[in-house]
């Protein structure tokens, strides 16, 4: 089926994608997916992995944990091929995020600004890698942020799940349960971010009821630097809320 959106002074056209042979991995209902973001060096993505996260955040926007496509490629070409290796771009537009695709081995994307529409990515994607690869689209959760999923969520198949987060970095959490109630009956896979520490995680999957959850800061022992005991903590937090 053949979509077409107006941007500008042209008319994009885009095909509704459809699943490769190849899928990523599946979630079972009692599973939350958890990833890891920030990875910087091998040794913090081999300690995530023994950890239990079910993927890696590279990402490639201006932070602290920022890291160039190569060095990203030369950690995940040491790393198990069932880990999930996702790319993070903040309003590198659709060409700067095809051309990280074709440079690293990545497995999804995450596209967390608003100068990244899903459909327009989606269409410049390879078209090789394009159906296999997990799209998520980042929402910031402000008032009014229930319709910003609303018109994002009108364009079927080139979102495979929706973060909610409080702000890029900024290791503040949002109200889970208001937002939860604001969402209302819209469906999706869900991931919260923002925040979230091995403390308080438990009572945001509680609360939320999300697909995944992702974290950065709140694991750290320093900026763009993993505490091994903190992941450990946090994943066995998860799966504790899990059994509840």
């Amino acid at each position: 089926m053949v979509f077409a959106i107006h941007l500008g002074f042209s008319t994009l056209a885009w095909h509704s994608p459809v699943r490769s042979q190849k899928e990523f991995p599946k979630k079972t209902c009692m599973h939350t997916w958890i990833k890891i973001c920030g990875t910087t060096c091998l040794e913090d993505a081999l300690n995530s992995i023994e950890a239990g996260a079910d993927a890696l955040g590279f990402i490639f926007a201006p932070s602290k944990r920022r890291i160039l496509p190569e060095n990203a490629q030369k950690i995940i070409r040491e790393l198990p091929q069932k880990i999930e290796k996702i790319g993070v771009f903040m309003d590198a537009g659709a060409m700067g995020i095809r051309h990280v695709v074709r440079e690293v081995e990545l497995t999804g994307i995450q596209m967390h600004g608003e100068g990244e529409f899903p459909p327009e990515v989606y269409s410049y994607l390879p078209e090789d890698r394009r159906d296999g690869l997990r799209k998520i689209k980042t929402i910031i959760v402000w008032e009014g942020f229930e319709l910003r999923f609303d018109s994002y969520a009108a364009v079927p198949g080139v979102v495979d799940e929706w973060l909610f987060d409080s702000g890029a970095g900024s290791g503040k959490t949002f109200d889970w349960q208001a937002a939860r109630a604001k969402l209302g009956d819209r469906q999706g896979r869900f991931i919260i971010a923002g925040g979230l520490t091995p403390e308080n995680v438990g009572d945001a999957i509680r609360t939320f009821k999300p697909w995944g959850v992702d974290a950065v800061s709140g694991l750290e022992r320093e900026p763009g630097r993993k505490d091994p005991e903190k992941l450990k903590a946090f994943v066995a937090a998860v799966r504790r809320a899990e059994e509840i």
